[in-house]
């Protein structure tokens, strides 16, 4: 299967740079298990949806990310913390007219924060800061919000790209889990009121999210790794659901990970688990926890694009979005949604 298999064109325009006013106020495009469409909104959810069914949730939380700065020779540099690794250590990308050699000290914030270049791990590097790292981002970073928004993070972002629910302990994403942006209390609510239940993964999802596929045959692709938690008390959920008839819905692909790497863990049995994933999901893969899928429109020719073909096929995916671009639906990350049931 060739990369230019996922390819498809997109206007500019239809890029969502900036969230709407309401997170609910978005539209919603579902493609059913026969791939037909139908154009809806995302406060329809509650009534596309089943009392006794599953909404399993990533409740990750984005950390301000990126930083900016200069080394002692006044050359600019960019950091993007990927992973937190110890109180005052972290592994991150740098950009930088040329590459930082281990001992360089980085200074960043208006020289209110210092990082050494203490190595590498492959195209990371290793940087031991002058404090402890999350309380240094959160006074000094940036959200690192997608590139192509083309823009510097504000403080509409600081609200809008995180979701309502997530869990303040579990600070640790540099991207967010951006299916879940369109909940908002009301819909929350909404999808109580009609039986709709809900559970919690954990999923810190990397700036390998962001990254290209770079080989033509999908296969060769090497997948980031990331660290995710599925509970006990949501494998119970989830069992619970499934005795009863109802369908599990995963709102997003980081959920949607997170569950497929347990069960991938324990032999296609949903089990409590925790640890690194680097799992790809393409088409040809069986899904053996999801039964539906929540998430926004994909970058041409992405792992994510894939995974959502792997969901329902790759044609009906690729005819869905051509009705969307038609519909003038907004794309990507702060854009509209897909509710896609697994291909019968």
């Amino acid at each position: 299967m060739q990369l230019s298999d996922f390819s498809y064109d997109l206007p500019d325009e239809l890029i969502a740079r900036y969230p709407l006013a309401t997170r609910s106020a978005s539209r919603l495009l579902y493609l059913n298990a026969q791939g037909h469409t139908q154009d809806c909104t995302i406060k329809q959810l509650p009534e596309l949806l089943q009392a006794g069914d599953l909404l399993v949730l990533n409740d990750t939380r984005v950390i301000k990310a990126r930083l900016h700065g200069r080394r002692a020779s006044g050359g600019a540099v960019e950091v993007l913390v990927e992973r937190i690794t110890g109180i005052d250590t972290a592994l991150a990308h740098i950009k930088a007219s040329n590459s930082p050699k281990a001992g360089t000290t980085l200074y960043l914030a208006n020289d209110q924060l210092e990082a050494q270049v203490a190595g590498r791990q492959n195209n990371l590097y290793e940087l031991r800061f002058n404090q402890p790292v999350l309380a240094a981002l959160e006074q000094f970073g940036a959200l690192p919000i997608p590139p192509y928004f083309n823009r510097a993070a504000d403080e509409t972002d600081d609200e809008r790209y995180q979701t309502v629910f997530h869990n303040p302990d579990k600070a640790a994403s540099v991207a967010a889990p951006t299916a879940s942006l369109h909940f908002d209390d009301e819909l929350l609510a909404a999808l109580e009121q009609s039986g709709i239940n809900k559970a919690f993964v954990t999923l810190h999802v990397g700036a390998g999210t962001f990254q290209p596929v770079r080989t033509d045959n999908i296969v060769e692709h090497v997948m980031h790794s990331e660290w995710g938690e599925v509970p006990q008390a949501t494998v119970e959920l989830i069992a619970k659901t499934k005795a009863n008839g109802g369908k599990i819905i995963a709102v997003g692909t980081t959920a949607t990970r997170a569950l497929e790497s347990a069960a991938k863990a324990n032999h296609g049995e949903l089990k409590a688990w925790s640890g690194e994933t680097d799992i790809f999901i393409y088409p040809g893969y069986s899904f053996k926890v999801i039964d539906r899928l929540l998430t926004n429109f994909h970058l041409p020719e992405s792992t994510l694009l894939m995974l959502v073909s792997a969901l329902a096929g790759r044609d009906p995916v690729l005819k869905a979005y051509e009705h969307a671009i038609r519909q003038q639906y907004r794309f990507f990350s702060y854009g509209d949604a897909m509710l896609i049931d697994k291909k019968i």
